[in-house]
């Protein structure tokens, strides 16, 4: 069973909901998930709460086949905008999934580096057909 990490903002209870949302959809279609809002930051009253969270999603990312990075909104969440690069660099497949129809007009959908960055999928079924056709192949 191939794994995903998934990265994505994590700030809001919509953001959350959200994210759960395509991790049950992920694994209905036979992945496992690492999701940072439940596997690392379940950290609390810990002085070094932030150094192991972090290590925590690094050792996720390493350990993942593929990272799926949700980067609807104005701008990518900081966050996982390092995710999306730490993953590239460690030349693991990204898939970015992006279903807000706003542009950063003639620059592209979204930042170019991050545009570059990823494989861009514009809705959940397409990311879902996209992860079918490569773990098929």
């Amino acid at each position: 069973m191939k794994t995903v990490y998934l990265a994505g903002p994590l700030f809001s209870e919509a953001e959350c909901e959200y994210n759960r949302k395509i991790r049950e959809e992920l694994h209905r279609i036979g992945f496992k998930v690492f999701l940072p809002q439940e596997d690392s930051n379940n950290v609390h009253d810990n002085p070094n709460r932030q150094k192991i969270i972090f290590d925590k999603n690094l050792k996720g990312i390493e350990k993942s086949d593929i990272l799926v990075a949700v980067i609807d909104g104005a701008d990518v969440d900081s966050g996982t905008a390092w995710e999306i690069g730490y993953a590239f660099a460690k030349n693991k497949p990204v898939i970015g999934l992006r279903t807000d129809f706003r542009t950063l007009g003639i620059e592209g959908t979204v930042n170019l580096m991050i545009e570059r960055s990823v494989i861009l999928c514009m809705s959940i079924s397409e990311l879902l057909n996209h992860l079918k056709s490569i773990t098929d192949a």
